[in-house]
C-alpha cells in the first residue's frame, strides 16, 4: 500500500478560527448549561458573566470569518451538492466498517465532502441564527417593550435558545467523532493543526 499523499487544504486563519470557535463553543455550554441550572461550577453569576463575555467574542469572530470568508471567495466551500451524497452516506452507514476506500477525495477547491457541506449549510442556516438571535434576545430582554416586542414569550425564547444549544452539542459530538475516520484515528485532527491532509491514493 502506498504512502498517503499530503494536500494543503487549510490555511492559517481557517486553523485559528476553528479552534478558537471549537474553545468558545465548548466554555459557552459549559456556563450556559450551568445558568440553565445543570450543575454548579463557577456560580451563577460567574458563569452569566463569562457566557456573555464568550459570546461577544465569538461574535466578532464570527463578523471577521464572514467577512475573510466573501473577501476570499471560500464561502463557495459550503455551496451544497447532490454529487456523492449517497455514496457518502454508503461509506459512513457501512463501507467504513469494511475498510474500503473513502469515496471523496479533498482538495484546496473543495474541501468538504457532500454531506459535510450540507451539515455546515444547516449548522449556518438553522443552528447559528436560531441560538443567536434567541441569546441576543434574553440578553437584551429588559428593552423588549422599547423594541415594541412586550408580547414576546420569555419561556418561548428561552426554550428556543436550549434546544439550540442541545443541537450544537450533538453536533459537536457528531464533528469529533467523524474526525476519528480518517485513515487513522488522529489524521483528520493532525490536518487542522498543520493544514495538511493525508489522503490515501
Amino acid at each position: 500500500m502506498s504512502a498517503p499523499e499530503r494536500i494543503y487544504v487549510f490555511k492559517r486563519f481557517e486553523r485559528f478560527w476553528h479552534w478558537s470557535q471549537a474553545a468558545l463553543i465548548i466554555f459557552m455550554a459549559l456556563t450556559g448549561f450551568e445558568i440553565h441550572g445543570t450543575y454548579q461550577l463557577f456560580g451563577f453569576e460567574r458563569a452569566v458573566d463569562w457566557h456573555t463575555t464568550a459570546a461577544w467574542t465569538l461574535i466578532g469572530l464570527w463578523v471577521f470569518a464572514i467577512f475573510w470568508h466573501f473577501t476570499t471567495g471560500e464561502w463557495r466551500q459550503y455551496i451544497p451538492t447532490t454529487e456523492k451524497v449517497m455514496a457518502m452516506v454508503k461509506y459512513y452507514s457501512i463501507d467504513i466498517f469494511t475498510d474500503a476506500p473513502h469515496p471523496f477525495k479533498p482538495t484546496l477547491q473543495r474541501k468538504h465532502n457532500p454531506l459535510q457541506r450540507l451539515a455546515y449549510l444547516g449548522f449556518k442556516l438553522v443552528m447559528a441564527p436560531a441560538i443567536w438571535i434567541s441569546g441576543l434576545l434574553y440578553l437584551f430582554y429588559s428593552e423588549w417593550a422599547e423594541w415594541g416586542l412586550a408580547g414576546l414569550d420569555l419561556w418561548i425564547v428561552a426554550t428556543i435558545h436550549t434546544a439550540a444549544a442541545f443541537l450544537l452539542v450533538i453536533f459537536l459530538i457528531a464533528h469529533v467523532y467523524l474526525t476519528t475516520t480518517g485513515h487513522t484515528i488522529f489524521s483528520k485532527i493532525k490536518s487542522m493543526i498543520t493544514g495538511w491532509e493525508e489522503v490515501e491514493e
